[in-house]
């Protein structure tokens, strides 16, 4: 996570979606960088709400707005799939080493899920809270040039990205049958992610 106090911005880390390279190149110009450890680093809106948003508030009568990206929740798990497909990662108990992309998204949507499959939810980490705090601007990880254009306009900065902690790049095939269960069961990410304006 990134607070750009000045502008009144923290830019949240989604996992899996890219602002790890955002975080490099933008640590030196951010007022507070939370970069470990990963709970924090990877603060969902509950959390910020919880507690650095209050911080803020209470200390220096600041609001943030804050900004997110999500990713296309196909590719989103097809990521995390991946990534956990690294070779380093054979020896632990969530890799998954000898699993189809298939088998992945239908342990995805057990209700219990095991330990390979337990990614979280983008609509979970991106849900507004009771008191309203929620994301203020959000990005599609599939449209770079709309979320570095924002970030560069609103910090007065030129980015240049490098490509950082980046899953293994392996086909995967995910079968209609089950895609087609995967966006009845979470509808309500593609829903999120369908509702994230493109212009």
């Amino acid at each position: 996570m990134l607070v750009f106090f000045k502008e009144r911005l923290a830019l949240l880390s989604v996992p899996k979606t890219g602002t790890t390279a955002y975080q490099t190149a933008l640590a030196a110009r951010a007022d507070m960088v939370i970069s470990d450890p990963p709970l924090l680093k990877h603060a969902p809106v509950y959390r910020y709400n919880r507690f650095i948003r209050p911080m803020f508030l209470n200390v220096c009568d600041a609001e943030m707005e804050l900004v997110a990206v999500m990713r296309d929740p196909v590719s989103w798990l097809s990521s995390w799939y991946r990534y956990r497909q690294r070779p380093f990662m054979v020896d632990k108990p969530n890799n998954t080493h000898g699993i189809t992309f298939n088998d992945f998204v239908e342990a995805y949507m057990k209700g219990k899920r095991p330990g390979f499959a337990e990614v979280g939810s983008q609509f979970k980490f991106l849900e507004r809270q009771p008191n309203g705090t929620g994301v203020t601007h959000l990005f599609r990880y599939e449209d770079q040039r709309r979320l570095q254009g924002f970030l560069e306009d609103r910090l007065d900065i030129k980015l240049n990205l490098a490509r950082e902690n980046v899953s293994p790049d392996i086909e995967v095939t995910l079968s209609p049958d089950i895609e087609e269960r995967f966006r009845r069961k979470c509808a309500v990410e593609f829903a999120l992610y369908d509702s994230i304006s493109r212009s």
